[in-house]
């Protein structure tokens, strides 16, 4: 039987009986036509799914179509399980996606409990349908980029060097972001498949045929002083031993690979397929070899940086799985979260996104338009849609993301909302972000990572995002759990041209900054309490001086 290849509905006809129902079967479609591997309902992660089996989709895609606008959807870890009457203002959707309580949130348990057909792994924007390809990330690893040139690097990263791997659904978007950051940028990957993918998609310049084709390009990138990328296909841990043999040194090093040995890490010496059936056949003996490459892996980025590289984790857990493989030194590295993105968290600045429902790329252009006219030229927002223009290519429906902070994400969607009403855009757009963000999420490894006042792994903030969100009017709201490493939240809000969808944007995104702003503040950082204070978020005797 051929796969099922799923294609995002383009125009302005609907199947559904509103267009908030009809923009979110788009988003759900759209995260599979950008998908890894989408004939098994795979987004990105080597596992992160849009629905726990393709039964459960059809049920999904049904109930859109004949639900009123006056109804909620619920999903339960990618199952429709409910409708229920509610109000025009409620969600359309309500999505709890991998929730598991303590005890059995390990890897192993987890993995026994989605075999069993119980729960599904979420990803952050998989499994709420918010995905839209490499772009969705590339923003954030640009920031990142950019934030090592400013603090080590005199401004420039013009003649260095980055070395990475993983070139998947989240870091393939770093080749991409390395050369807009003007750094040339090799990145490794076991599947060949990932890396040729980036190429055709405009993410990557080119493959190379071997490690001294590969070595040979970057140089003459760093030779040159221009941005590039060059990916190579290989196992992490083999090709980053071979070139610390030879001398090769990069300038950063950093890593996106998916490091669970259960869902996509790939032992030395095996293909991506073969480690799937290892781990089906014989875990025991693949998480051994799993471990042991990991180990290597992790242990040439510590070699890099003793020989003089800028290291750091880019949150995909590697430092705490070496950790538990027996290399306690990867503690040591630290994450691109408090070197380069906390100063941003606390003014509420973060990943926002949206989305042309209509498939028109049109729509986007005339949203990069109001951005021209509604921020000031040196607001960093236009630098970034002028070099987006340039450099990333749709993949699925037309959208962007674009970092943005308290008050102006709900400033550029009303903009926008009454250009839909106008007609100067041709359908709703669909305004969301990434998880990565101030206060939706809690995530001891990353993006709460060594908080100043120890509330690393405090979960009520992205829970009371979601409800926020549920209170605000957002369209869709979805709560996630990576097993035990982090719990999240994610919503959808639409911009439709109505009054009420200005009521709706407004009360969504200024709360959604809001609530990260006030969990800054409230962990007493000094910035974080300066923007609450002028937004007049705080109440009484809030906030705690560090």
């Amino acid at each position: 039987m051929e796969p099922r290849r799923i294609r995002a509905q383009r125009g302005t006809a609907l199947r559904c009986k509103g267009w908030h129902q009809e923009v979110i079967l788009r988003m759900l479609e759209n995260n599979l036509e950008n998908g890894e591997r989408p004939e098994d309902l795979v987004i990105y992660m080597s596992a992160a799914k849009a629905a726990r089996d393709w039964d459960s989709f059809d049920r999904i895609v049904q109930a859109l179509k004949t639900l009123d606008n006056d109804e909620t959807l619920i999903v339960q870890s990618g199952k429709p399980v409910a409708r229920f009457r509610t109000h025009e203002r409620a969600p359309r959707v309500l999505l709890a996606n991998g929730n598991v309580l303590g005890r059995w949130a390990g890897d192993d348990a987890m993995f026994q409990l989605e075999q069993r057909g119980l729960t599904i792994l979420p990803g952050m924007t998989a499994a709420c349908w918010q995905y839209i390809g490499s772009q969705g990330i590339v923003q954030g690893t640009y920031q990142s980029f950019v934030g090592a040139a400013h603090q080590y690097f005199g401004g420039s990263l013009a003649g260095r060097v980055i070395l990475t791997a993983g070139c998947g659904g989240m870091g393939g978007a770093q080749p991409l972001a390395g050369k807009m950051a003007g750094a040339a940028t090799l990145v490794v990957d076991a599947n060949p498949d990932a890396l040729q993918r980036r190429a055709d998609t405009g993410y990557l310049d080119t493959i190379a045929a071997s490690l001294d084709d590969a070595l040979a390009r970057i140089q003459a990138l760093a030779g040159a002083g221009e941005g590039g990328s060059v990916g190579l296909a290989g196992n992490a841990a083999d090709l980053y031993e071979a070139m610390l043999a030879r001398g090769f040194q990069p300038d950063i090093v950093t890593d996106q690979c998916m490091v669970d040995p259960y869902r996509g890490y790939v032992p030395s010496g095996s293909t991506p397929a073969q480690a799937a059936r290892w781990i089906q056949e014989d875990p025991a003996a693949a998480l051994a070899a799993a471990a042991a490459t990991l180990l290597r892996h992790a242990g040439a980025i510590l070699e890099f940086q003793r020989r003089g590289a800028l290291a750091f984790e880019y949150g995909n857990t590697l430092r705490a799985r070496a950790v538990e493989a027996g290399l306690p030194q990867a503690a040591e590295l630290e994450s691109f979260v408090t070197l380069f993105i906390r100063p941003l968290f606390c003014q509420g600045i973060g990943p926002f996104r949206w989305v042309a429902a209509s498939g028109d790329p049109k729509d986007i252009e005339a949203v990069d338009a109001i951005i021209d006219e509604t921020f000031d030229a040196d607001h960093p927002i236009r630098h970034w849609i002028g070099m987006a223009r340039r450099h990333i290519q749709f993949q699925g429906l037309p959208a962007r993301i674009g970092w943005l902070g308290h008050g102006e994400r709900s400033r550029l969607a009303l903009r926008v909302n009454e250009a839909v009403a106008s007609g100067r855009i041709s359908a709703p757009i669909a305004f969301t972000r990434d998880h990565l963000d101030a206060g939706s999420v809690a995530s001891p490894y990353r993006e709460t990572e060594k908080m100043q006042d120890g509330s690393d792994a405090i979960a009520d903030w992205p829970l009371l995002n979601a409800m926020l969100a549920c209170s605000g009017g957002a369209t869709l709201v979805a709560i996630h759990s990576n097993g035990n490493k982090s719990q999240s939240a994610g919503h959808t809000v639409i911009a439709d041209g109505t009054p009420l969808a200005a009521e709706r944007l407004a009360a969504v995104l200024d709360g959604d900054t809001g609530i990260g702003v006030t969990r800054y503040a409230e962990a007493g950082y000094e910035q974080a309490l300066g923007v609450a204070e002028a937004a007049g978020l705080g109440v009484a005797g809030a906030g705690r001086q560090a």
